[in-house]
């Protein structure tokens, strides 16, 4: 009886960590797509042939289908649902023009930009994603921590010299 209760108390255990959501996107390519870097966020490359909105990072296709994000290993699936928040901030760097499918409301943003992404998934989302909208962001990827050494190495290199009797 006992070993009847540790195989069920394991099982029940080990069965949620593989339970994914796979979807049919619509996503049926012929053959592996041609890739082209982003040149605003050189580290995603899209599918430019692809009626979808096709995308490849760290190894894996993101594709933004029916107002949601999916990934997969290969360029047609199988898709797996993700929430928002994993989605890797290279990829939610892609500026609008490089979405084939775009829903409408997008066609009165800037082409240029990002998605506005605070307004899709509201507020907290933002927050815990530290996530700025508009023409703010203009790390493309490169990291908050980045950011933060270029802006010391900024002010350093502005105040060098300043007021150091070194004949300013």
């Amino acid at each position: 009886m006992r070993v009847f209760v540790f195989a069920l108390l394991s099982f029940a255990l080990v069965a949620p960590a593989y339970a994914q959501v796979l979807v049919d996107i619509g996503i049926h390519l012929p053959s592996p797509p041609r890739l082209v870097i982003v040149p605003e966020v050189r580290t995603v490359q899209y599918v430019p042939t692809a009626d979808a909105n096709l995308f490849f990072y760290g190894g894996q296709y993101w594709a933004f289908a029916n107002g949601g994000w999916h990934v997969s290993r290969g360029y047609n699936g199988p898709w797996i649902v993700v929430a928002p928040n994993v989605v890797p901030r290279p990829v939610l760097l892609v500026p609008v023009n490089y979405y084939r499918t775009r829903p409408g409301h997008w066609n009165q943003w800037q082409r240029q930009q990002p998605p506005r992404w605070g307004n899709e998934w509201g507020r907290e989302w933002a927050q815990r994603r530290e996530w700025r909208d508009r023409d703010d962001d203009h790390d493309r990827g490169r990291g908050k921590d980045r950011d933060r050494r270029d802006d010391k190495r900024d002010d350093r290199r502005d105040h060098k010299g300043k007021g150091s009797g070194r004949g300013n």
